[in-house]
């Protein structure tokens, strides 16, 4: 396995680090094919219950690496090649029912903004800047950013990224909701340690509770659009009956009724 990615898991938790700092975790080959194995290992994992999202040095994710793909890759055909093996871990995440929080310090750009839109709860720093930039460099959207963009934020919003070399702050990421909360650090190191541990705070919240009915709302959600609203209600009907016969749940309902008894007592 390449160290473009670090893996880890520690206690139902794995950790997927984009780690070409050098570069701002922008996606050549290596960290494409590494992105593709790793995140179908981790979805894959009946240990996993949830997915934190980080990046080593002082950005997120820059996108794609464009002079690499200009120095190494000789066609269009051989960008559209290298996007699809990015887009299966796109939909390793996306289509999971694990839960996936980012932690997405620094600057989020270009396809950045897909593999931030694979998180379900996104943690940025105050410092933190996001935008599209796509149309700097004659290049078009990719890694799901106009499949996934404007059902976040909404369809004028996503226009305005995509159109413009605007870069949204921290506080426009969360009043737009790209993103769930920003935090705030004395200087850039340390406020991308406060990202990460307020995105690992997340997922242990997570593991803590009913780690699978979050993972199964999460993909209800994540899933509706491919079903009507006949169907999307029939789907949530036989998933909570499924989850009903759980021994999760069956205890936490046994456990929240002889509260209420004794509170009612």
């Amino acid at each position: 396995m390449t160290d473009a990615i670090l893996f880890s898991v520690d206690e139902g938790m794995a950790r997927l680090t984009l780690n070409r700092p050098a570069r701002l975790n922008a996606f050549n080959a290596d960290l494409a094919y590494a992105w593709r194995d790793v995140t179908a290992e981790a979805v894959s994992r009946p240990d996993v219950k949830a997915i934190l999202l980080d990046a080593a040095g002082p950005a997120f994710c820059a996108g794609g690496d464009v002079i690499d793909m200009a120095r190494t890759m000789g066609s269009g055909s051989d960008i559209t090649a290298l996007a699809e093996v990015i887009n299966s871990g796109i939909r390793s995440l996306t289509e999971s029912s694990v839960p996936v929080v980012a932690a997405a310090h620094g600057t989020t750009a270009g396809g950045g903004l897909g593999i931030l839109l694979c998180s379900d709860y996104a943690v940025i720093g105050s410092r933190s800047k996001l935008g599209s930039l796509y149309a700097n460099i004659g290049l078009t959207p990719d890694l799901s950013v106009t499949a996934q963009l404007a059902a976040a934020i909404g369809e004028r919003r996503a226009l305005q990224l995509v159109l413009q070399d605007r870069l949204l702050s921290a506080d426009e990421a969360v009043e737009w909701g790209l993103v769930a909360e920003a935090v705030a650090g004395e200087d850039a190191a340390a406020e991308a340690d406060l990202v990460r541990a307020r995105a690992e705070q997340i997922a242990r919240f997570w593991l803590a509770g009913a780690a699978d009915a979050y993972g199964q709302a999460k993909r209800l959600l994540r899933s509706q659009p491919a079903r009507s609203f006949s169907e999307q209600l029939s789907e949530e009907a036989r998933s909570i009956g499924a989850a009903m016969e759980t021994a999760d749940a069956q205890a936490r309902i046994a456990a929240f009724a002889a509260a209420s008894a004794k509170k009612g007592a």
